[in-house]
């Protein structure tokens, strides 16, 4: 019973900080260049030398494909122009961008044709997309904001980037330690973001980084990307995963209420409305896609 509630206080962490850090993603990115604050929390956040640590040998040969592939999908497309959509909208609207890869998973799976998608599936994509547009007719009046259009754009690319990538992990990289892996792919692509970021000149001097950016950047590798995810993976053992899936619905209305909190982000009776749709029908496609075990 003691560690049942030490996993619901884990999954409670999960769907709190995960939230929280689109808005610390927001403010990490406000003084200084995108790529180059993603490839420092990358970088930071790559926990392979506990891996090594533990006698974990290098990944074998065959190993090396899906990481540098996933590598890409996941981190340098999803997690880089997810982050730059922040810059660009607010943390609200981001999260309910990352939140609609189901969406994805649906429409991608029916366009390969592998896969006969339930109705129930599209049913939940139409709910989905019209809370959207329910969310966006409070943004109507920045349609011609170029800007604010490449960051929706942007969100959306790295919904599409990280609903391929968990498509490539279910076909072709489960047999290794998917958390090692991780490591890898995070520590390749902070490096690569990184020097992307230095060839490009998008970087600022390290001396000239403020100290409220590097309180940011510090929360999203301690707190987000290592205490969160410890407690992720101890809530996936100690409870079932049905139950942990529900931080995916709680972190969008986390971003948009953590960004009217802290950084004065509008909040609307439209948004909070249309957020609830779109997670509805996000949570209908799990469902369906669930049963028919597609997903």
């Amino acid at each position: 019973m003691k560690s049942e509630r030490k996993a619901y206080l884990a999954l409670v962490v999960v769907c709190l900080v995960w939230g929280v850090s689109w808005v610390g993603t927001k403010e990490a990115v406000k003084f200084m260049p995108t790529f180059q604050m993603v490839g420092i929390r990358q970088t930071l956040a790559a926990y392979v030398l506990f891996f090594m640590v533990r006698g974990y040998k290098l990944p074998r040969k065959k190993e090396w494909h899906p990481i540098l592939l996933l590598s890409l999908l996941n981190f340098m497309i999803s997690n880089g122009l997810a982050s730059w959509g922040v810059k660009l909208t607010t943390a609200g609207l981001s999260a309910i961008m990352g939140a609609i890869f189901p969406l994805w998973l649906v429409i991608i799976l029916a366009a390969r044709g592998g896969n006969r998608m339930p109705r129930l599936a599209w049913i939940g994509i139409l709910i989905g997309f019209s809370g959207v547009c329910i969310v966006f007719y409070e943004h109507l009046h920045e349609l011609f904001n170029l800007s604010f259009l490449g960051g929706i754009l942007l969100g959306l690319i790295a919904s599409l980037s990280w609903a391929y990538g968990t498509i490539y992990t279910k076909e072709f990289a489960i047999d290794f330690n998917p958390y090692h892996s991780i490591g890898w792919q995070m520590l390749i692509s902070g490096l690569v973001v990184t020097l992307l970021a230095q060839l490009s000149g998008q970087v600022i001097p390290m001396a000239e980084i403020k100290l409220y950016t590097w309180t940011a950047i510090l929360f999203l590798v301690v707190v987000s990307s290592i205490i969160a995810f410890v407690a992720y993976l101890y809530a996936l053992q100690k409870l079932p995963t049905s139950l942990v899936s529900v931080y995916a619905y709680i972190n969008p209305l986390v971003a948009v209420l953590a960004g009217s909190l802290f950084t004065g982000e509008p909040l609307t009776v439209l948004i909070i409305s249309g957020s609830l749709v779109t997670l509805a029908g996000v949570y209908i496609v799990n469902r369906a896609l669930s049963k028919s075990q597609v997903h």
